[in-house]
Formats: C-alpha cells, structure tokens, sequence
C-alpha cells in the first residue's frame, strides 16, 4: 500500500449538546461537556490509520494532557506520531463544537500549537514527505505553511489532496496549481467562490476551481452525496443512502481521508469516493470525532449489508 502523509492540525474538541443554535444574545444551558480527541489533520490521519493505512501525521500539539490524549488517540489507530512538535510555551489547540438535535454542528476553534507548524518544521520533515505517496493538508495551520508544504510535495511528486477547511476566499493560485484533489463541502464552495450559491450550479462553480489549477473538484454535499469534476470536463454525482444523523463531526475529515486509503490501495477515484461516502454515512450515525470512526471491518460489514438490501 502507497503511504499517506497528513499535515494539519490536533485538537482537543470539547463537544456540547444543544437543542438549537444559539442566536445572537441567547443564553443556553447544557447538561455537559464531552472531551473528544479531533482536529480536522488528527480526524484525518486517524480515519487512514483505522482503515488500515501507513499513515504519519505532521502537525504540533502542547506538552500537556490534552497533548498526550491526542498522540495517544492517534497511536490508537496506527498512526504515527513520532514526528509531531512538542511544544512547552503554548497549549494544545481546542475545538468549541455545539451539536444540535438534528445532529448538525456548529465550530470554534482555537489554534494554539497548530498556528506554530511552520515552513521551518517542514524543511526538517522533508524526508516524511519524500517517503510519502500522498500528501494530504486542510487549513487549521498557517496557510503559507500549507503553500509551502504543498508545493515541495509537488516538486517530489507526491499527489496532493486538499481539504479546505475552514474554508477563505482567494486561495493563492500557487496553492490550487499543486492540489490533485480539492474537497470543499458545499458551504465551503461558496465561501472559496465568493458566492453562497455556489452549490446551486455545481458544474460551473467545480470549472471556477479547476481553472485555478487544480486537476479534480469533489464537492461534497452532505445528505445529497458529493459531486466530482475533472480538469478533461468528467463529471461524476455520487448519491449516498438515508441514516439517522446523529453527528456531522468529522464526516468530512473521515470522507477525505477515505478517499486517500482507496487511492493508496490502488481504487481508480470514483470507487474511492464511492467507498469514501460509505465510511462518511457510518460515521454520522455516532457522536464526536474520531469516536466516531469505523474500523475497515465495520466498513465492509456495511456494505455487504448494502449489497444483501
């Protein structure tokens, strides 16, 4: 199997119940706080290492107890860890998360060692990334770290996959030149467009994208599936089965991250979205981060389920 490198971020989410969002001014109360190791890097890294890949993570965490949970949930799931920053002068990051009784989330996060992944730090790594195959990165750490990184995996030709989130406008176009695959959600779509309709013509806005330079849009869609251009004008819709939702933590995270394990096992890309959609359908049926996350057995066991309907 090719081997992955995720390069992002680690954080400790602290995870709310709520029976609706809260509007501007509004109190509400909840009954308690759940801690959950997440970070969109660390969801990814431990989604690939669930799934059975040769996985290492490359981002920073504090020297503290919310430090040695994350590297813990990681090791957990196979993934490496040995190469992570341990910094003394700055805390773990944190994820404020409030899911409502829709299963829906909302998301705070505050960076701490993420925002110290530097361009430095990858220069020492390099050799990670070398030894990679794919090389995949979202946007909780710098973004000229991310710029950086991305454009030495290109140079080594590693494929680059991108998940952009929390998603801004106007990402250099020295970035999208390097990126293999871009995985916005349909939210994120329009915030990278500039346009929140962006999900209403799919085909136009994934043209936007891939004239940046990107090779391959995937546009995921929550419920209604995901939607895939390529920069030769292929176009694919996947659809996905109705679940009971109970939480969208980390469905994203674990759908790119799918992608990436079905690519490193040798799946051409519409077979690893498709099997990347069965892994993000589990994990919306449980709560919290990478607790939420299935084992390839428990993967495989849903689909031959599928397959006996």
């Amino acid at each position: 199997m090719k081997k992955i490198t995720v390069i992002g971020s680690l954080n400790m989410d602290m995870v709310i119940d709520v029976d609706h969002m809260p509007a501007v001014g509004e109190t509400l109360l909840a009954g308690h706080v759940t801690l959950i190791p997440g970070g969109k890097g660390a969801n990814q890294a431990y989604t690939a290492g669930k799934l059975g890949a040769d996985v290492t993570i490359l981002g920073a965490v504090g020297n503290d107890t919310y430090g040695d949970s994350l590297c813990e949930s990681l090791k957990s799931a196979g993934v490496h860890t040995e190469h992570l920053l341990r910094l003394d002068h700055v805390s773990t990051g944190n994820a404020i998360i409030t899911v409502n009784k829709e299963g829906n989330n909302s998301i705070i996060v505050i960076q701490g060692a993420n925002k110290l992944v530097d361009c430095g730090y990858i220069d020492q790594k390099m050799d990670i990334i070398r030894e990679s195959d794919i090389v995949i990165f979202q946007l909780e750490i710098p973004l000229e770290t991310v710029v950086y990184a991305a454009k030495k995996a290109k140079e080594l030709g590693k494929m680059v996959i991108l998940d952009p989130a929390p998603a801004q406008p106007n990402l250099p176009d020295e970035l999208m030149q390097c990126v293999d695959l871009v995985k916005p959600n349909e939210t994120e779509l329009g915030i990278l467009l500039g346009q929140p309709d962006a999900k209403e013509r799919l085909s136009e806005s994934a043209d936007r994208i891939l004239a940046r330079g990107a090779e391959n849009a995937l546009v995921s869609l929550g419920g209604s599936g995901a939607y895939l251009k390529g920069a030769d004008g292929s176009e694919h819709r996947f659809y996905t089965q109705d679940v009971e939702v109970v939480d969208t933590t980390a469905a994203g995270d674990s759908f790119t991250a799918a992608v990436a394990v079905s690519l490193a096992k040798g799946a051409d890309l519409v077979s690893a979205i498709e099997f990347a959609d069965k892994v993000a359908t589990i994990v919306v049926t449980k709560k919290g981060a990478q607790s939420s996350i299935p084992s390839m057995q428990e993967v495989e066991a849903y689909i031959a389920g599928l397959a006996n309907k």
